[in-house]
């Protein structure tokens, strides 16, 4: 005998988390939006933020975010010239789950180490994310 079909009963639809993971869910986008959520960055220093991704990952990541207004390109008027990135108000909006994905990574970390994790209310932006234990790739 079959088993019956059970209904979803998740409050909300889907459609809203896909279209935050839609989003979220790139290689490497976690990473360049917490590294630009202290501030405007230059593409070379974002590379160095992130020695494990390609030049070229990163630089489909930025055309992907800035396409979705969640960051924005500003070319500064230098010889050479340089070119900077920052948060939109649409891409602040992603900060407070990446920071709850970091306060998770805080606590898996701690645990492997078998020590205690900071209190969420500590967690600064200038951590990295490979140093609270965040997976390079989320």
């Amino acid at each position: 005998m079959p088993l019956k079909r059970r209904k979803n009963r998740t409050p909300t639809p889907l459609c809203p988390l896909s279209e935050c993971m839609a989003v979220l869910g790139g290689a490497w986008t976690p990473n360049i939006l917490w590294y630009l959520s202290s501030g405007p960055r230059r593409f070379s220093e974002l590379r160095a933020d992130i020695p494990l991704v390609s030049g070229k990952v990163i630089t489909q990541r930025l055309r992907e975010l800035e396409e979705r207004g969640v960051i924005s390109r500003t070319v500064m008027p230098t010889s050479p010239p340089s070119v900077e990135y920052k948060l939109t108000e649409h891409g602040q909006e992603f900060l407070p789950a990446i920071r709850a994905i970091v306060d998770v990574g805080y606590r898996l970390k701690a645990k492997q180490k078998g020590g205690t994790a900071p209190p969420s209310e500590t967690v600064e932006v200038e951590d990295s994310p490979s140093e609270v234990g965040l997976p390079a790739a989320v």
